[in-house]
C-alpha cells in the first residue's frame, strides 16, 4: 500500500532544512502549522482530573463532550439545529480525513473531488480507499461528473482563502441534487482576519438542513491541542451514524482524559480569544515584512498561513528563505497550482517571528 502513496512532503526538505539550521542565529521554522504556545491551564487541569479513568472510552464520545460541541458551534459560529447524536470525536482531524473515504465505503469506481490547492491528506485518504481523485475549485470543471464525496476547505490550507456563504450554498445545492456528500474541513474557521468565515452547517448556507453535509473541526489550532489529537466531525445524523458504526469496529476511540480536556476547551472561550490575539500579532508583524522584502501575499485573509510569491519557482524561493535561516513550505506540496508560491506559517514564538522580520529586512543576508 505504501508504494501507491506519494512521498511524505516534508521528507523532501531535509537538505534545505540543514541550510536553515546552519544560520548563526538559529532556524526560524515557518514550514508547519504546529502550535508553540502552552496549553491553557483550564484544559490541562481537566486532562489531569480525568487521568484516573480505567475503562474504555465510548467511540461516540461522552454525552458531555457532544453537548459541548453543539453549544460551542452555536455560540462561536452560529450553527443551529445540530443534535449531540450528530457529533463524533476524532483522534485528530488528520486521522478522520485520511480514513473518511474508506469509512464511507468508497471503492475504485468512486471519485472524490478535492480543491486544486489542498491539504495533502485529502488525496492520501482517497488513495488509501483505492478511489479516484479529481482536483477542481469550480463546479463547472466537473461537467457531468458525479462524485461520491467532495471536499471543501474554508479557510483554506495553504492559501487562507475564504469561501463566502453564497459560494458554499451553491455547492451544497449542487451536491444535494446529485447525492454527493460534502465534507467541509473547517479547522481554521475561528481564525478569520480580513473576513468572517462561515461553516457549511450555518443556516445561511444549508438552510438549517444538514443532510449530506459533514463539518470537520480541530482543537489543534485555536486551543493548541495538536499534541492531544483532539478533533471532531458533525453534520448529517445518518452519515455520522454510519461513521460511528464503522469506527466502533475499528476501535477508533478518543482517550477519556482527552475527551475531558476537549470539554474544557469547548466550554471556555477566553483561552481561544487569547490564542487568536497571539496569532493576529504575529501576522501583523510578518505580513508587512514579507511585502517589504518584495513578496506578493495572495488571499491569506484567514487561517495560520501567508501565501506568498516572488513570481519564481517555489523551490527557488524556499532556498532564498533557507539562506536567511527561515524554513517555509513550498507551494507544490499542495498541488500543481502552487508551483510559484510558498506557505509561511504564523506558528512560531514571538521571538522567532521577530527574528524572521529582522532577517527579511536585512540587506546583508
Amino acid at each position: 500500500m505504501s508504494g501507491s502513496l506519494p512521498v511524505f512532503p516534508w521528507d523532501t526538505l531535509s537538505e534545505v532544512t540543514a541550510v536553515a539550521r546552519a544560520h548563526s542565529e538559529g532556524i526560524v521554522d515557518l514550514s508547519v502549522g504546529t502550535p508553540v504556545d502552552s496549553v491553557a491551564p483550564v484544559i490541562r487541569d481537566a486532562l489531569a482530573a480525568a487521568g484516573g479513568a480505567p475503562g474504555y472510552p465510548a467511540t461516540a464520545g461522552t454525552t458531555e463532550l457532544r453537548e459541548s460541541v453543539v453549544a460551542a458551534l452555536s455560540r462561536r459560529h452560529g450553527i443551529a439545529g445540530l443534535e449531540p447524536s450528530a457529533v463524533i470525536p476524532a483522534i485528530g482531524t488528520k486521522e478522520l480525513i485520511a480514513w473518511l473515504p474508506t469509512l464511507l465505503g468508497l471503492r475504485a469506481e468512486d471519485t472524490v473531488v478535492v480543491p486544486e490547492l489542498a491539504y495533502p491528506t485529502y488525496e492520501v485518504g482517497v488513495l488509501l480507499a483505492g478511489a479516484k481523485v479529481v482536483r477542481a475549485d469550480s463546479l463547472t470543471q466537473l461537467g457531468p461528473e458525479s462524485p461520491r464525496l467532495l471536499y471543501l476547505n474554508s479557510p483554506s490550507n495553504p492559501t487562507g482563502k475564504v469561501l463566502g456563504a453564497d459560494h458554499l450554498r451553491k455547492v451544497v445545492q449542487w451536491a444535494r441534487q446529485r447525492g454527493v456528500i460534502v465534507a467541509s474541513d473547517e479547522c481554521y474557521l475561528g481564525l478569520g482576519w480580513d473576513t468572517s468565515p462561515v461553516s457549511v452547517l450555518h443556516p445561511q448556507v444549508c438552510g438549517g438542513d444538514h443532510t449530506g453535509l459533514l463539518a470537520v473541526h480541530s482543537l489543534s489550532k485555536t486551543s493548541s491541542l495538536a499534541g492531544y489529537r483532539a478533533g471532531f466531525v458533525a453534520g448529517d445524523p445518518a452519515i455520522v451514524a454510519e461513521l460511528l458504526a464503522v469506527r466502533k469496529h475499528a476501535g477508533m476511540m478518543v482517550p477519556t482524559p482527552v475527551q475531558a480536556a476537549m470539554v474544557a476547551a469547548l466550554d471556555d472561550d477566553e483561552h481561544q480569544r487569547v490564542q487568536r490575539d497571539r496569532y493576529a500579532q504575529r501576522r501583523d508583524a510578518l505580513l508587512p515584512a514579507l511585502r517589504s522584502a518584495g513578496f506578493t501575499v495572495e488571499h491569506s485573509e484567514a487561517g495560520l498561513y501567508l501565501w506568498a510569491t516572488r513570481g519564481e519557482p517555489c523551490r527557488n524561493t524556499v532556498d532564498w528563505f533557507a539562506k536567511r535561516g527561515i524554513l517555509v513550505a513550498p507551494g507544490d506540496f499542495y498541488g500543481p497550482g502552487g508551483r510559484r508560491h510558498v506557505r509561511v506559517a504564523l506558528t512560531a514564538t514571538d521571538e522567532r517571528i521577530s527574528a524572521a522580520v529582522r532577517r527579511l529586512a536585512d540587506p546583508a543576508h
